[in-house]
């Protein structure tokens, strides 16, 4: 739909998830509506399993947040296949860039405007505290507001949310050997939780 030719990866994903995901096993599993899918083939796998040898995998369910879907810069699900992303640590000229190239449609300054069908006011719902977005659908409706200004506030509300965040990204990239550290200690947790599931599942079907 989106013209990007199918490959092998469109296949082998959805098996790869399904590992990272039982190897663990997982109960809950947060995703967007477009991976919904792929937590039932999980499930499928997991019983097919189950059903087959033993009972080793959890059937893992899939949960929603209040965004499942996040619309990018041309109004499709956002997508790094896609290049309509907004990058949570760029700034500035970047950051500005980024957010000015949120499709928006042609309805003048002084119209009122749907904030229900507009990308700025969805991805500014995203970051805003249920009074900010009400007051700002406000003044969608009552018309005299530009779609420049609300992408001016939508960076705000970036600038704010993400801030902290690009601190302490700035902090760690000075000390890499640290990150490393976090990241072996995090491997050989994970390893160890691995290794019992994959212990269980070569005893079911007779590979002790």
């Amino acid at each position: 739909a989106r013209g990007i030719s199918a490959n092998a990866g469109l296949f082998i994903y959805p098996v790869l998830m399904a590992a990272d995901i039982l190897i663990y096993k997982s109960n809950v599993v947060p995703v967007g509506q477009d991976q919904v899918q792929h937590i039932e083939m999980t499930r499928d796998m997991a019983g097919y399993f189950n059903q087959t040898w033993k009972k080793v995998f959890p059937l893992p369910e899939a949960r929603l947040d209040r965004a499942p879907v996040v619309p990018g810069t041309d109004g499709k699900k956002m997508s790094k296949s896609y290049g309509n992303t907004i990058d949570i640590f760029a700034e500035g000229a970047e950051l500005k860039s980024s957010v000015m190239r949120v499709v928006t449609d042609s309805t003048p300054v002084a119209d009122p405007k749907d904030p229900d069908k507009d990308n700025v006011f969805a991805l500014y719902s995203l970051f805003a505290s249920p009074e900010e977005r009400d007051a700002l659908a406000q003044r969608y409706r009552a018309g005299g507001l530009g779609y420049g200004d609300a992408k001016k506030m939508l960076i705000a509300k970036i600038d704010e949310t993400f801030s902290s965040a690009r601190d302490r990204r700035r902090e760690l990239q000075r000390d890499p050997g640290r990150v490393e550290a976090v990241l072996r200690r995090g491997a050989e947790k994970a390893n160890a939780v691995a290794n019992h599931t994959m212990r269980e599942v070569r005893e079911a079907v007779g590979l002790k």
